[in-house]
């Protein structure tokens, strides 16, 4: 059986057909979209046809097709774009047909339209000149590829535009068996000069790197071509521009999940002592979300995704959530915890934005690292004086949303729920123990189900 993985960024109006032409070959055992964190419905839209959907790290094509090998459950990897239709209905018989025959290891694919510009400017003449022995492919930029997972897993996957190329370089290193086959006709998208021109640093660089040639300015010396990163809007609100009455947050860790993620994770990887002095030490939230972060260094995003997956969750959350929304809730998750895990829950659940910290991968492992986002510091916005607090970050969605906080109903069980419950308009203390969250909130749920909610 074939894994098939889709990297998509931004591609609601393509990734269900895409899907749909992915599932008509009986060889597809699972279909995997990795949502480069789009800002528009890609997830949504992806979700209708019932294929495992996660969120990416980091942004980067490279980043979510690496983070796809690792999450894949069979032998044989095959990537699709998401943003073409017209690919023939046998395309996964036609990319892993000759790996298994046992005829390749890998295989890149070639298809008829006029040659791209990166491809004849860039790309081959390069290859020519430093590989002639892989000079030969039709289309080596193409992403449509199939290959043995254990050879993909060999490989450096970059992160940007040259992973295709890289690739395909590396499993000529490897001493990979490579075939190339025919998909026929496909018609794509065509890029603008900015998103060209990035292109070619990127392809440039990898194939250098590959060479033993790459220096870090090679590209801008040659063009005079230098870039800034684009901005984008705040993943977590792409939600905001449309018009919502009311908002819906919960917590994650024993509210949605029955049980804490990190604590589930510390008892699978053996560090619940370290979690537990951690936390029975007086100090400030900075230092302690820094330590328990380097607790995970080393440990796979696959492993991290897993043991959120083994954790149940609340049986009603799904249709309670799907309800709300129907009633003009945006609804969404706000956890102390990373944002790895919430994107994934919320890809699960349907919710429409998550946000928590956000833990640090390299190749796809934790590096021990965190990143805590502005929106949960004080500032002068803020209501309370906590230096770190889920009520920044719910005013923050506030405004995001043009929804005033009266309007914003929000869920949790723990001592840092105790301020988001208290100032919410409605607060909701959910399966706790913790008195003073109970004094904060307006309501009390005592079993783990929140159907009450809906009568609040």
């Amino acid at each position: 059986m074939v894994s098939v993985i889709i990297p998509a960024l931004n591609e609601e109006a393509t990734i269900r057909k895409v899907i749909q032409i992915v599932k008509r070959s009986a060889a597809v055992g699972e279909i995997i979209v990795v949502d480069d964190k789009s800002t528009d419905a890609t997830v949504k839209e992806a979700r209708k046809e019932q294929v495992k959907i996660f969120t990416s790290s980091k942004k980067g094509k490279g980043i979510s097709m690496r983070e796809g090998i690792m999450l894949a459950s069979h032998d044989i990897v095959a990537f699709v774009d998401a943003d073409i239709t017209t690919y023939p209905d046998d395309v996964i018989d036609r990319l892993t047909l000759p790996i298994m025959e046992e005829k390749a290891d890998f295989v890149k694919s070639y298809f008829e339209r006029q040659a791209g510009r990166v491809t004849e400017l860039v790309a081959k003449p390069l290859l020519s000149f430093l590989f002639p022995s892989i000079s030969h492919f039709k289309q080596p930029l193409s992403g449509m590829i199939a290959g043995k997972k254990e050879y993909f897993q060999r490989i450096l996957i970059e992160d940007d535009y040259g992973v295709d190329i890289g690739i395909l370089i590396d499993m000529h290193k490897e001493g990979a068996r490579i075939a190339e086959v025919s998909l026929g006709y496909i018609e794509n998208r065509m890029q603008s000069i900015t998103q060209l021109a990035k292109m070619s640093k990127e392809v440039t660089k990898a194939i250098l790197k590959r060479s033993g040639q790459f220096l870090e300015d090679t590209f801008e010396t040659i063009t005079g071509i230098h870039f800034g990163e684009d901005e984008q809007l705040e993943f977590a609100a792409k939600e905001s521009n449309k018009k919502y009455r009311r908002m819906a947050i919960f917590d994650m860790d024993k509210t949605i999940l029955k049980a804490s993620f990190i604590y589930t994770l510390a008892d699978k990887f053996s560090f619940t002592d370290e979690l537990k002095a951690i936390a029975k030490m007086a100090i400030n939230p900075f230092i302690r979300i820094k330590q328990i972060a380097q607790l995970l260094k080393g440990i796979p995003i696959y492993e991290i995704l897993k043991t959120a997956d083994e954790i149940e969750i609340v049986e009603d959350t799904a249709q309670v959530i799907k309800e709300l929304q129907f009633r003009g809730y945006v609804c969404g998750i706000i956890s102390e915890s990373y944002d790895a895990v919430t994107n994934h829950i919320a890809n699960k659940l349907g919710l429409d934005f998550s946000l928590a910290n956000e833990l640090e991968f390299h190749r796809g492992v934790a590096t021990g690292e965190v990143k805590i986002p502005s929106f949960f510091l004080y500032n002068k916005h803020s209501i309370c004086k906590h230096d770190y607090c889920k009520t920044n970050a719910v005013l923050e969605l506030s405004k995001r949303f043009n929804i005033e906080i009266k309007n914003i109903m929000a869920v949790g069980n723990g001592k840092n729920d105790i301020c988001m419950i208290k100032n919410a308009g409605v607060g909701v203390s959910f399966c706790t123990d913790n008195k003073q969250l109970e004094t904060a909130a307006d309501h009390r749920i005592a079993e783990p189900a929140f159907t009450g909610l809906l009568a609040f």
